[in-house]
């Protein structure tokens, strides 16, 4: 990781603290905004995936599967901006399939890192393990709005503490040398 990704890493970090701790105080209200951001972020991630097919990923073998996700992507923040009624239910839903499903890939990916003898299994899992408890609070809470609101609050300030603390973590660099 260069210096500027890792300044980069902490500077995201730290606007998503900022955020995440805004969005939790201003409580209930909130709602309206993490529906604009979770459309906005879906869409921008599915114009960059766009992008970066019609500027390279099409001369790749399994280019295409980059064109189908960046459109689902755009596809569904599109659909995400629409949605007004209910919003509690789909941030919910949107909450609860996001984290299990990155818990899950956490957890067994700390699982083969331990099989390696890779020193940050134990971050991965402990990621895992409260993305699937975040998860998990979304079905039990899940007709309540500032529950969601709060949910999804101390999820953005963990994303942003993992990334910060990722950031200054030293990285591996495997050097080949020629015999």
């Amino acid at each position: 990781m260069t210096k500027l990704q890792r300044v980069k890493g902490v500077a995201v970090g730290l606007i998503m603290l900022i955020l995440g701790t805004s969005m939790a105080l201003i409580g209930a209200d909130a709602a309206f905004l993490i529906m604009g951001l979770l459309a906005l972020t879906l869409n921008i991630k599915g114009i960059k995936m766009l992008i970066y097919y019609f500027n390279m990923a099409r001369h790749m073998v399994g280019g295409d599967q980059i064109l189908v996700r960046g459109l689902i992507l755009f596809d569904l923040g599109t659909f995400t901006a629409t949605l007004t009624q209910f919003p509690q239910l789909y941030i919910m839903g949107y909450l609860l399939t996001v984290h299990a499903f990155s818990g899950i890939i956490d957890v067994m990916r700390a699982l083969e890192a331990k099989h390696f003898d890779s020193p940050s299994w134990k971050l991965n899992l402990s990621t895992g393990v409260i993305n699937i408890i975040i998860g998990l609070s979304c079905v039990v809470f899940i007709n309540s709005m500032s529950t969601a609101v709060y949910i999804y609050s101390a999820g953005i300030i963990y994303s942003a503490i993992i990334r910060i603390v990722t950031s200054f973590r030293k990285t591996a660099v495997v050097y080949i040398t020629p015999s």
